[in-house]
């Protein structure tokens, strides 16, 4: 017998209601942590693609300058090397039937000295992203990617350093089988392109059984 009508939109309502409260955060700007002095420097603009429908779920960082002007995750070279490596088009990648992309820090976090990214928002995970996934049980596969998702995902699973996690997917992989499988991954940064030479099983080991498990999992188009 089906659900009634309501019963079965009353997910999409719950999660459009959450990411309405989600465009309009304003923490980091009018509440930062650290006092007003540490505030986010520019006005904050939410860059967050979560649904009640998506089968996998990619946890990044935190938006980039092109990403903070779009509005839409993984606008940048980052995003091509991203599809890439999950063997994905433009179109699968934003099908919010496949994929839901909820980094760590939902805006842009501004620019170091040096002209690199800061590290995601610290007032953005511990507000949010308990409540997103509990409104996301439906999701089949995480992939976490980068130092500061392994951490928050990844736990006692996390090893001393990104390369020493990343090597150890396999078993990452086996222990959150149960639950929800959870692939730790770098940055597909253009900068971490050294990375990926030092470290040739990566693209050899572990980028097969991840486009494997995406074709399974992401509706071709």
């Amino acid at each position: 017998m089906s659900q009634p009508f309501e019963d079965r939109h009353e997910p999409d309502a719950r999660l459009a209601a959450l990411l309405a409260e989600i465009a309009a955060c304003r923490i980091c700007r009018d509440t930062p942590l650290g006092g007003p002095e540490k505030a986010l420097p520019h006005e904050p603009r939410p860059v967050c693609t979560a649904s009640s429908r998506a089968s996998v779920l990619i946890a990044g960082q935190a938006p980039g300058t092109r990403v903070h002007a779009s509005g839409r995750p993984f606008t940048d070279p980052s995003g091509d090397r991203l599809r890439d490596w999950l063997g994905v088009s433009e179109a699968q990648f934003y099908d919010p039937d496949n994929f839901a992309v909820v980094p760590m820090g939902f805006c842009f976090p501004g620019l170091d000295a040096k002209g690199s990214d800061l590290p995601p928002r610290r007032e953005c995970a511990p507000a949010w992203r308990d409540r997103l996934m509990a409104a996301m049980p439906q999701i089949k596969l995480i992939l976490v990617i980068g130092q500061y998702a392994h951490a928050w995902h990844l736990g006692p699973l996390r090893r001393k350093t990104l390369t020493e996690t990343v090597q150890e997917w396999r078993s990452i992989l086996s222990a959150s089988e149960a639950d929800c499988p959870v692939m730790p991954l770098p940055h597909p940064s253009w900068r971490n392109s050294g990375w990926i030479r030092k470290n040739p099983w990566f693209e050899a080991e572990l980028l097969p059984e991840l486009k494997r498990r995406i074709s399974v999992l992401v509706s071709s188009q």
